[in-house]
């Protein structure tokens, strides 16, 4: 019979690594709610529209990364690929927007592409996406920036670069690419087929191309940072100060854009040591046009998506470790011992929340014992006949009724 394994692309989250998972998770929960982020949790999938409108039907992530697939109504649904377009969906369709202004969300879930798995990258993969909608105060980009990077200096990493950019708006981006397109065609002898169908799309995504040689040359196209209106100028310099009044360190990359269309303005990514597309740990930026594009009032917004397994690969890099979930209290139980007494006084210990647990696959005194030892219990409570001892790593063995543990156990 052939042995049943996870799909290709997926990945188990097994015991032994939860501790590190819910060390991130759970400092992503608690700066969120420090810096007054509200969790919201959306749809598995969504309707496949709501992706082409906001992605941009040229996308890679629409022509090859969706899982699309049709319900037993024909109608066309998607596993969505990022968390931002259904946020923006959920603000619309609720009402958010007429709650104060701006409103600060977050979710942390699972997203899938279908694209070829690496290390920390996997088809379906956890993420966690923080957008801020309503505001288009630059104070409010940079606050956004500066939560990942507290995050990351919570969390002990310290080997990653923050790029920046802007990326200008409807106003100032017309003219840049018409440079751009006029430079393109006269350097066309240096675009790989990627490039040329990047570029057909959308000419700003020619610089999300992976061939290095390509990269280089585009070192000499015209720069968007060139050509910001004066609006768009003075909110990336605002961020820039803004960011300086954090202590948050960045280098500038004029040819950093982001591959989706409702991006506008402040982009960025926060790039770790690895080489290629691994090495991006987080990226985002400012989308003005994405809540009007899906049917709502004009509306502005800012976020990233960062994920999850990216990052425990630089912490895992870094050297951080988180320690193992360990059994408080273990019992182990001779043959003659009244079982049910243990069971009793376990499930008091549990109530007043103290873990604990006992031998379950017939092993001798010794062997639980033994256990014990592995799974490294602070206690074991040691059960013959009706008498029972404590034993603490260090310290003397002392008598204790199965009556009294609950009270003579330390804390």
């Amino acid at each position: 019979m052939t042995k049943i394994e996870a799909p290709r692309g997926t990945h188990d989250i097994l015991p032994a690594d939860q501790p590190l998972w819910r060390t991130v998770t759970g400092e992503m929960e608690r700066l969120c709610a420090l810096f007054g982020y509200r969790p919201i949790q959306t749809p598995v999938f969504e309707h496949t529209e709501l992706f082409e409108r906001t992605s941009g039907a040229g996308s890679d992530i629409v022509q090859k990364e969706m899982y699309t697939f049709k319900d037993r109504s024909d109608r066309s649904l998607t596993l969505r690929p990022e968390g931002t377009a259904p946020i923006g969906r959920a603000y619309v369709e609720h009402g958010l927007h007429r709650e104060p202004q701006p409103v600060k969300l977050y979710t942390i879930a699972t997203m899938y592409r279908y694209a070829a798995p690496q290390k920390g990258r996997y088809r379906e993969h956890w993420q966690l996406s923080l957008e801020a909608l309503g505001s288009s105060d630059p104070a409010i980009d940079a606050e956004v920036i500066h939560f990942y990077d507290q995050l990351l200096a919570n969390l002990g990493v310290t080997d990653f670069e923050l790029q920046l950019n802007s990326i200008g708006d409807q106003n100032c981006r017309p003219a840049y690419l018409e440079r751009l397109n006029a430079w393109l065609d006269e350097h066309a002898d240096v675009l790989d087929d990627d490039a040329r169908q990047k570029r057909a799309t959308s000419p700003l995504r020619v610089f999300d191309v992976k061939n290095p040689d390509v990269k280089r040359a585009l070192q000499d196209a015209p720069k968007i940072g060139e050509s910001l209106c004066a609006e768009c100028r003075a909110h990336f310099d605002d961020v820039r100060r803004y960011l300086d009044a954090y202590g948050v360190e960045y280098t500038l990359e004029p040819t950093l854009v982001r591959g989706l269309d409702y991006y506008t303005r402040t982009t960025w990514e926060f790039v770790g040591p690895e080489e290629g597309a691994q090495s991006t740990i987080s990226a985002g930026g400012r989308y003005d046009g994405l809540v009007e594009e899906i049917g709502g009032p004009p509306t502005p917004g800012v976020g990233f998506g960062a994920g999850i397994e990216r990052l425990i690969s630089a912490l895992q890099a870094a050297g951080v470790i988180a320690e193992p979930d360990r059994i408080e209290v273990f019992f182990a139980v001779d043959d003659d011992a009244p079982r049910e007494r243990v069971l009793q006084a376990m499930a008091e210990l549990r109530r007043a929340g103290r873990s604990c647990d006992t031998d379950y696959a017939g092993r001798s005194l010794n062997g639980q014992i033994k256990l014990a030892n592995r799974l490294e219990a602070r206690f074991t409570v040691i059960v013959r006949g009706g008498d029972a001892i404590l034993r603490e790593r260090g310290e003397r063995d002392v008598a204790v009724s199965l009556d009294e543990l609950p009270e003579k156990l330390p804390a």
